[in-house]
């Protein structure tokens, strides 16, 4: 049985950028939700005892949309800290970006285009492959890179819930305002992992 993740900060810690009413909706609700349903959904199903990320790359319909929902959402959750004014990136994952997108800001302005211009729900990651390059990707509904063979790194919530009560329809302020809550040791600590 799958459990819902306790969060790694308090809900007020992302405010401004997210407010503790949006966390206790997104992380109590949905995501509880999800975890719900799926454990619902796996008895008989010949997946009891996978890890998500298994769970994710063999299923299909509702076991596939919830367990991919809670893998994507957990690791949103995990990648979050209060908000620093001069976050940038560390690291390994910092020396791959500088060297892949040319510079900070010319990844993040591409990173940025890929989450506001993902038409409907879904995620914007970043990713990497076996040999360490990093990918920026669009992925719909509850798709994870690891259905594509990579290792995901970081990534942005554009579903409407993940933003909705703090920026209605407003989504390029949403990721803006982001890049500032990002804990980049953990997204390096995934790069090098």
């Amino acid at each position: 049985m799958f459990k819902l993740t306790d969060l790694p900060y308090g809900a007020s810690e992302l405010e401004p950028v997210i407010s503790a009413e949006t966390i206790a909706l997104h992380h109590g609700k949905h995501l509880a939700t999800y975890v719900n349903n799926l454990n619902n959904l796996l008895p008989g199903s010949g997946m009891e005892g996978l890890t998500l990320e298994e769970i994710v790359t063999k299923a299909t319909g509702g076991i596939f949309n919830n367990a991919g929902q809670i893998l994507n959402h957990n690791l949103y959750f995990e990648q979050l800290q209060a908000p620093s004014d001069d976050n940038r990136p560390i690291g390994k994952i910092a020396q791959a970006i500088e060297e892949q997108f040319g510079s900070v800001d010319a990844f993040k302005e591409k990173f940025t285009a890929a989450a506001v211009t993902l038409f409907g729900s879904g995620w914007a990651w970043l990713a990497s492959d076996s040999d360490g390059t990093l990918h920026i990707l669009q992925l719909p509904n509850a798709d994870n890179p690891v259905t594509q063979g990579l290792k995901p790194l970081m990534t942005m919530d554009v579903w409407e819930h993940a933003y909705y009560v703090d920026y209605r329809n407003r989504r390029p302020d949403h990721i803006a305002a982001m890049w500032s809550i990002l804990n980049w040791k953990v997204i390096d600590s995934r790069y090098n992992g």
